[in-house]
């Protein structure tokens, strides 16, 4: 599948409100068409220099906004387990239903931040190994190398603190997990989780999230010593916690 349409499709299948800060795919491509290779320094080459200098703006953005509503909301879910176990007995129903919802609540966090990482390695594929390598044959220049050696230091490119984050989330559902499965019938449990896959949800969504994160780790005509590093199966943990099938397999 072309970028173009591949990030067509993960705009459509991201969170309604953040689809509005993906690459600027399209602009950036007309703009690539329009500079002439006998005579680069054109008006089209500096409109084009300025906007990827502005979406990596509005990447880095968006990107540490979320960042710090992450931690947050970590902290928000820690402590409502945690004053919950204080009220109430494990065997009461109110314990019951509010864990549920913790529950819940914790899988839709952990698919939020995966969407997360996934807008990175999009992003940074589109402007990287796409636009820039467009915009190098088109004019003859090298811009390509000297912009990556840039956007590698860019917030939105360094993922460790969402990294860390995703797998403490994966370490608060394991503890969670074991009281929410007893809420109910172990059958009508499974039921659930093997259809959630195919609603329209953040599950759903991060399910494809880390089969395009996978796609663009595994190399390409445009693999590289700036390509992205192979995917850490890790991060298929937390789907295989909930018993549904997982798109790749576990390591």
């Amino acid at each position: 599948m072309k970028f173009g349409k591949r990030l067509k499709k993960q705009i459509e299948d991201t969170i309604p409100e953040w689809r509005e800060k993906f690459l600027s795919y399209k602009d950036l491509k007309k703009l690539v068409r329009l500079i002439s290779a006998a005579h680069p320094s054109t008006k089209a080459e500096a409109e084009f220099v300025e906007l990827l200098n502005s979406e990596i703006e509005k990447f880095n953005s968006f990107f540490i906004e979320q960042e710090e509503e992450f931690i947050i909301q970590q902290r928000e879910l820690q402590d409502r387990i945690e004053k919950l176990k204080e009220r109430f007995e494990p065997s009461d129903a109110e314990y019951m239903a509010e864990m549920e919802q913790i529950w819940k609540d914790i899988v839709n966090f952990h698919g939020e931040m995966v969407l997360l990482l996934n807008y990175s390695s999009v992003n940074y594929t589109g402007c990287l190994a796409k636009i820039l390598k467009k915009y190098d044959k088109r004019t003859g220049l090298l811009l390509r190398l000297p912009f990556i050696e840039k956007v590698l230091k860019q917030p939105f490119f360094t993922t460790e603190l969402i990294s860390k984050l995703v797998k403490r989330c994966e370490t608060m559902m394991d503890s969670v997990f074991p009281l929410a499965s007893g809420m109910e019938d172990q059958t009508e449990m499974k039921e659930r989780e093997a259809t959630a896959i195919n609603e329209p949800s953040i599950l759903k969504n991060t399910v494809a999230a880390l089969v395009t994160m996978q796609e663009l780790r595994n190399g390409s005509s445009t693999y590289g010593h700036f390509s992205l590093p192979p995917l850490d199966l890790l991060e298929f943990d937390f789907l295989q916690s909930l018993s549904l099938p997982s798109p790749i397999p576990i390591q």
